[in-house]
């Protein structure tokens, strides 16, 4: 199964996460999700499979940089808005998305 890992070119988790799915022989697609990927597309099936509270990083600084107006914005403008606020990475893996990288979402994956 081909499996795609969206994230950033300079998240450590991303690398981790990609260096230890191409190390158990998995076929890998990288796609940076502020330069390359269609967050208009991928943000609502995202969301309607990981759930907002699971998707937004509310531990990053852009969230910390938020108005409280911002914040209770609708989630998918808020992420489609602002890329790094989507938790990563996330990984497709066919019908199944996966956020984070979890030592229960590398066994599931590895």
């Amino acid at each position: 199964m081909s499996l795609t890992l969206y994230g950033l070119k300079n998240c450590d988790t991303c690398k981790k996460a990609l260096k230890a799915l191409e190390a158990a022989g998995k076929s890998v697609t990288f796609v940076d999700i502020r330069a390359d990927a269609d967050l208009q597309a991928l943000v609502p099936k995202w969301l309607s499979s990981a759930g907002a509270d699971l998707l937004v990083n509310r531990r990053s600084t852009t969230w910390r940089s938020l108005s409280d107006e911002a914040r209770e914005a609708d989630p998918e403008a808020l992420l489609v808005g602002n890329p790094t606020l989507i938790k990563r990475p996330v990984i497709e893996a066919g019908q199944v998305v996966y956020v984070g990288w979890t030592k229960n979402i590398e066994a599931s994956l590895i």
